[in-house]
């Protein structure tokens, strides 16, 4: 089912509380519960430099993006599975086609910032990362409602909609997806 969603400042000037501020509070709930976590940046600096930021609080993290080898990627997102860590920061590379079900959170830094990064489908794309736990939630850091936010975030809601009636009329009660942890390419993976 497609998560809820919920937007929130990325500076809150009242608390004095930063997007950073808040998703720290936010990983460390959902890591409390064995359950991992998606930040979605902007660029390959700011999500290495965030990263380095979680290591430091005692958060176990690794980023992805496209200057890494693809097999190594690989190996990242397994480990990910597998729960070698716990946060996975990324760019572009974290949009579709990956079912990563152990992930309850779903955090879009700067949603607000409009560009291909945070068009409506790549929002919609990055949202579903949380769709397929059953815990799972999306939060949009953002300031201000942009064009493409309030178009991904009614057609996720639409969509949720129509998931909880079918649910509802055929007594279906959403699960989190059990999926084996394998490789993601048929490439042997040796651990020293």
């Amino acid at each position: 089912i497609d998560p809820p969603i919920e937007i929130r400042p990325v500076f809150d000037i009242k608390s004095q509380f930063s997007q950073i501020d808040d998703v720290i509070k936010e990983v460390k709930k959902v890591v409390n519960r064995g359950e991992r976590v998606i930040v979605n940046t902007l660029t390959k600096k700011q999500a290495e430099d965030l990263n380095n930021f979680f290591v430091q609080n005692n958060i176990k993290s690794n980023y992805l993006h496209s200057d890494i080898k693809t097999i190594k990627r690989n190996e990242i997102l397994l480990d990910f599975r597998r729960g070698k860590f716990d946060v996975l920061v990324g760019v572009n590379l974290l949009r579709e086609g990956l079912d990563l079900p152990e992930v309850a959170l779903v955090a879009i830094l700067n949603a607000d910032l409009e560009g291909f990064l945070r068009s409506e489908t790549s929002i919609i794309q990055i949202m579903g990362r949380a769709a397929r736990n059953v815990r799972g939630k999306v939060i949009l850091y953002a300031d201000n409602l942009t064009g493409s936010i309030k178009r991904a975030v009614k057609e996720v809601k639409r969509r949720r909609k129509l998931q909880m009636a079918y649910n509802l009329k055929h007594h279906i009660t959403p699960q989190t997806i059990k999926k084996e942890i394998k490789q993601f390419l048929d490439l042997e993976r040796h651990d020293n």
